[in-house]
C-alpha cells in the first residue's frame, strides 16, 4: 500500500501542544510550529481501525497490559533489531518522562549523582533536580557535524555516580552512537558501578541504511547493566496514548523496578495504548518504511536548501529522527537575538538549543515531520529573514 506523507492535516481544535501552547510561551499564535516532537502526518491506518474497533465496546474502565501487546514488543525488536526477549523482561509505562522519573526514583537516592550529556532532551536535568538529585555533566563534543563522546572526561566526572542516562539515538542531535562508543560506556559504567538507562525512543526512526543496534546487546556487561526504554510514540505518531516500556534484563535490576512500579500503581495505562502499540508493531512496519523515506527527502531538501541560500546556518544531518539540529552560531547572535530572530523574523516556532544545556547555544531544533509543503513555506520564510540579517550587517 502506498501512503501519503504530502496530505496537509489542520491540527487546530485538536488540543494538540504544538498549537495550543505557543501563545503561552511566544505570546503568538500566527508562528508556524516546528517545535514539538511529534508528527503531522495520520497515524497508521492499522492502528487506526484498532481503536475505531475497541471504541465500539462503548465501555473504557480499568484496563491492562494483555498477551497481544507483549507478543507484539517481543516480535518486533526480534524482527528489527534481533534482540530476544521475553514478556517477564517487559514492563509498561505511561510515557518515557515518566518512566526515567519512576527509576529514578526506584533506584536512587535523593543526594545521589546522575551523569547526562548535554546538550541532551531537557527533561533528563528537569527530573534530576526535580527528585534531588544531583546533575553530573559529560558534555558532547561536536566534531565534523556529529556528536562525540569525551570518555576522558567521563571517566573522572562519573566516580560517585549511581545512574547514566544515555539519549540513544541523540535528541536533539539525531546521532546513532557508534558501537565502539557504546562498548566503552558500557565498560566505564560497570567499572565505576553506575546503571545505565538508554533512552531509545527514537530507535525505530533511525533512518536508512543505518540500523539500531540497542544498547543492552552491546555486550553481557551493558546487557546486565542497564535499563532499556523504548516506546512506538514516536515512530507510529501515538504520543498522545502514553503507552511506552522499559526491558530489563538484570533479574535484580528487574526485580526492584518492577516492585516499586507495581507497588506504587504506576502499571496500567489507559484502554487505547495498548492496541495502538500491539497495532503498530504488528501491521506498521511498511508505513515506517515508508515514513523514513519520506522524513530523508525532507532532510534533504532542507540541507541543499541552506547550503546554498543560507550558508550561515548549517544541518546536524540527523542519523536518526526527525529533528534537525541547526548550526546558527555564524549568524553571531546572542540566545535571545537568535530566538527573536526565528520567531519575529523568520515567523517560526522552534526550539531554542539552549534549552538542552552546555553546548546548545547557537543552535535551534527544527521538527521536519510535516508535508513538504510545511517544509517549503518554513525555509521560504528562513531565507527571507535571513537575507534581511545578512545584508544589513
Amino acid at each position: 500500500m502506498y501512503y501519503d506523507f504530502n496530505e496537509p492535516i489542520d491540527r487546530r481544535g485538536s488540543h494538540c501542544v504544538k498549537i495550543e501552547r505557543m501563545k503561552d510561551i511566544w505570546n503568538r499564535t500566527d508562528l508556524l510550529p516546528l517545535w514539538v516532537a511529534d508528527m503531522d502526518f495520520k497515524t497508521p491506518p492499522p492502528v487506526v481501525e484498532a481503536l475505531k474497533k475497541r471504541m465500539q465496546h462503548e465501555l473504557f474502565g480499568y484496563t491492562c497490559p494483555h498477551e497481544g501487546y507483549f507478543n507484539a514488543i517481543v516480535q518486533w525488536v526480534q524482527k528489527r533489531y534481533g534482540m530476544g526477549l521475553s514478556r517477564e523482561h517487559i514492563q509498561f509505562f505511561p510515557g518515557i518522562v515518566p518512566g526515567i522519573h519512576m527509576v529514578v526514583n526506584a533506584l536512587t537516592e535523593k543526594g545521589d549523582k546522575v551523569m547526562i550529556q548535554p546538550p541532551v532532551y531537557h527533561p533528563f536535568r528537569q527530573i534530576i533536580e526535580g527528585t534531588g538529585r544531583v546533575v553530573v555533566s559529560n558534555p558532547l563534543q561536536l566534531i565534523d557535524g556529529r556528536f562525540s563522546m569525551d570518555f576522558a572526561q567521563m571517566r573522572e566526572a562519573i566516580k560517585g555516580c549511581k545512574l547514566f542516562i544515555l539519549c540513544y539515538p541523540h535528541n536533539p542531535g539525531g546521532t546513532v552512537w557508534k558501537r565502539e562508543e557504546l562498548e566503552e560506556l558500557a565498560r566505564v559504567c560497570a567499572e565505576e558501578g553506575v546503571i545505565v538507562l538508554s533512552d531509545e525512543m527514537h530507535a525505530d526512526l533511525t533512518l536508512p541504511p543505518l540500523r539500531h543496534l540497542p544498547f543492552a546487546m552491546v555486550s553481557e556487561t551493558a546487557k546486565q547493566n542497564s535499563l532499556t526504554f523504548m516506546s512506538a510514540a514516536k515512530a507510529f505518531n501515538i504520543a498522545g496514548l502514553a503507552a511506552s516500556h522499559v526491558l530489563v534484563f538484570n533479574d535484580l535490576l528487574r526485580k526492584k523496578l518492577f516492585h516499586y512500579i507495581r507497588n506504587n500503581g504506576l502499571d496500567l495505562g489507559n484502554a487505547f495504548g495498548y492496541l495502538a502499540v500491539e497495532a503498530a508493531y504488528t501491521y506498521g512496519e511498511e508505513w515506517l518504511n515508508q515514513l523514513l523515506l519520506y522524513l530523508k527527502g525532507n532532510i534533504n531538501f532542507v540541507d541543499h536548501w541552506l547550503y546554498d541560500l543560507m550558508p550561515k546556518i548549517k544541518v546536524m544531518r540527523p542519523e536518526a529522527s526527525f529533528l534537525i539540529f541547526l548550526d546558527c552560531r555564524e549568524l553571531g547572535l546572542s540566545t535571545q537575538e537568535l530566538d527573536d530572530f526565528f520567531v519575529n523574523k523568520a515567523q517560526l516556532a522552534l526550539n531554542s538549543g539552549a534549552m538542552f544545556g552546555v553546548g546548545g547555544e547557537g543552535f535551534m531544533r527544527m521538527n521536519i515531520a510535516v508535508p513538504m509543503l510545511i517544509i517549503r513555506r518554513a525555509v521560504t520564510q528562513l531565507q527571507q529573514a535571513y537575507w534581511q540579517i545578512t545584508e544589513s550587517r
